[in-house]
């Protein structure tokens, strides 16, 4: 497919086409990234693009630094590398070019471990890494409803500034519906220009597949995956809770530094995150396992093959909180949850500017008697603000909370 969907990180990135830095896309396959490049490509002038799934190219750019230069660099004022990730010798080769040429380098990276190791200790100080996920809900708006994506943003400006935020009902409707959509399907591109609920099905398997037979296989080197399989469907199924080694080894029979290791890959490779709780008192909040969420709940839904909606499921709860993990994370927030030795536990906790912070609690709507953790966390700590994210619009307020429908995130 054609269509492009404008991502806001290429407003980010011309923001340094005449820096000196080498600038790097890391991110899942299929998420963009060629996509991004080749359209910043198209803007500027003497550009050459290549990609490093051409062997004889990647060749030589291993074996013939100098004749890739004379070939590829000399004269151009900018080039683009897709698929970095191929060679293994890449960041000293940079740091040769870079050091040697005026010409500005683009490249992108199918995960953050290759650069780690194959660039970034030759690079210290010559290159910008920015990470490129899936769409986030105001770039799927964008492909559905350019009007929608306008509203959305007015909401977001006045959400970072504790405003008021009031739209019209059959706006709210459309925006929670595009919401349950966003949290059932993801955003990846590809699955977001699919016409049919049964192509983006497909389409979701497929990147699941694709993942295991090369990310897996080419930096894990792994033979037999059948336990790092496992591992994902239970982490799949536990999305929002926090991490039990202990049961997680005994369900994927890998030893806990094995089970460790694999964790760290599957961060660095962009299936999963792990969320780490927030305290300025360790005496008194627990401080040791990570909560873990999808980057996508698309992907989550397809590793558990369940894309039924809402209504129809029981863990619609999960997916939601899920879908609001993948949204902030996009947004660039620093995330932590909170719990405590009372049991009082709140889904995310936002540190915003100026030392603020934002306590959020996720559910799929809010009664007359939403929970006691919340009010927990406002006392303890008094000068935050907190909040509820719901689904369901709530027939009244409680009063003396902040409540944040899905479209402000």
């Amino acid at each position: 497919m054609d269509t492009y969907i404008k991502r806001k990180l290429e407003k980010v990135i011309l923001k340094y086409l005449k820096t000196l830095e080498i600038i790097a896309v890391v991110g899942p396959r299929q998420c963009g990234k060629t996509t991004l490049l080749k359209k910043i490509f198209q803007g500027v002038k003497k550009a050459e693009f290549i990609s490093f799934e051409d062997i004889k190219t990647l060749n030589q750019f291993e074996e013939d630094i100098d004749g890739f230069i004379k070939l590829h660099v000399e004269g151009n004022k900018y080039l683009f590398i897709d698929e970095f990730q191929y060679s293994k010798t890449g960041g000293q080769k940079l740091k040769y070019i870079f050091d040697t040429q005026k010409t500005k380098i683009f490249i992108s990276g199918s995960s953050s471990i290759d650069l780690t190791v194959n660039a970034l200790k030759y690079l210290v100080g010559r290159i910008f890494i920015f990470n490129l996920y899936p769409l986030d809900f105001s770039e799927f708006l964008g492909f559905k409803d350019k009007r929608l994506q306008k509203i959305y943003g007015e909401c977001n400006k006045r959400f970072l500034s504790f405003g008021k935020i009031e739209v019209g009902p059959e706006i709210d409707r459309k925006l929670r519906d595009h919401f349950e959509e966003f949290a059932i399907y993801g955003g990846y591109p590809r699955v977001v220009l699919s016409r049919s609920v049964e192509e983006k099905k497909e389409v979701l398997r497929n990147i699941y597949n694709t993942f295991f037979l090369r990310e897996v296989k080419d930096v894990l080197g792994l033979i037999e995956d059948f336990k790092l399989n496992r591992l994902i469907e239970a982490l799949a199924l536990q999305a929002g809770n926090l991490i039990e080694y202990g049961e997680l080894g005994r369900l994927s029979e890998l030893a806990y530094p094995t089970l460790k290791r694999y964790l760290g890959f599957l961060e660095k490779t962009f299936v999963a995150g792990f969320l780490k709780p927030y305290s300025k008192n360790k005496r008194k909040e627990i401080v040791k396992n990570p909560k873990i969420y999808f980057f996508d709940s698309g992907l989550r839904n397809a590793i558990v093959n369940d894309f039924r909606t809402f209504s129809e499921r029981t863990d619609a709860g999960q997916v939601l909180e899920n879908a609001v993990f993948s949204q902030l994370v996009k947004e660039n927030y620093k995330l932590n949850f909170w719990r405590d030795k009372n049991g009082n536990e709140v889904d995310f906790v936002l540190s915003l500017e100026g030392g603020k912070a934002l306590a959020m609690e996720v559910k799929m709507s809010i009664g007359s008697n939403p929970g006691s953790s919340i009010g927990a966390f406002g006392k303890r700590y008094s000068g935050a603000k907190t909040g509820f994210v719901f689904l369901k619009k709530p027939k009244s307020e409680r009063a003396g909370y902040y409540s944040l429908p899905v479209y402000v995130l």
